[in-house]
This record gives C-alpha cells, structure tokens and sequence, in this order.
C-alpha cells in the first residue's frame, strides 16, 4: 500500500500540478490517500506531484490507526492535523519532509493523527 500525503497549499502551482492534484483527489493541504494497489497511472501522477508531497509505503498497522481515527465516507481517503513538533516543506527527504519517504513515512502519518 502506498500513501500520498500534500504537504504545500494551492498558491503559486502551476496549472498542470494543480490538476494533477485535482484527478488525485489531494484537493487540500494534509490530505492524503491510500493506494492498496497502485496502477502504472497513479504512480505516474504521483511521480508529477513528487516535489510537492510526502509519499512511501505504509504498514497495516498504520492504516489501521488512521481508518478507526479517520472515518469518512470516501474509502482511502483522509484529512490529517498539521505535524506534531512541525516540519520542513521546502527541502526533501531525508532532510524535510517532500518526497520518498519509504517505509518512513509511518512515523510521519503517526505525528499527524
């Protein structure tokens, strides 16, 4: 399962990023969603929004935690708080937060429950 999580806001995206976004359903900043399969399209359009989200592999354990503390009524997909102790938008990972974060990213999702 792969997670994407926005981390930027809409002003100053360029119109093609904004779209990308759109058909992601990522309309909002700390949204996310889950791929439990990700198709060669999906992983496409996240490969185009790469600079602008945190994204990785997320344990069952994890996805666990964010259904019981999440629920809506669209499957996979989630709001978040912003990150308990803060972050850094504008580098990559392993020193911010943009990017791959591999199987990383689970303490990321935890900070933001």
């Amino acid at each position: 399962m792969i997670i994407v999580i926005r981390i930027t806001g809409e002003v100053g995206l360029r119109k093609e990023i904004n779209e990308t976004f759109n058909r992601l359903r990522l309309r909002k900043k700390y949204s996310c969603i889950v791929f439990e399969n990700p198709t060669k399209e999906q992983l496409g359009m996240v490969n185009k929004v790469r600079d602008f989200v945190a994204f990785g592999e997320i344990n069952p354990d994890t996805y666990k935690k964010l259904v019981e503390k999440r629920k809506t009524k669209i499957d996979n997909f989630f709001r978040l708080h912003s990150p308990r102790g803060g972050i850094k938008t504008k580098l990559h990972f392993p020193k911010g937060v943009l990017g791959d974060h591999k199987e990383k990213i689970n303490k990321l999702v935890e900070r933001m429950l």
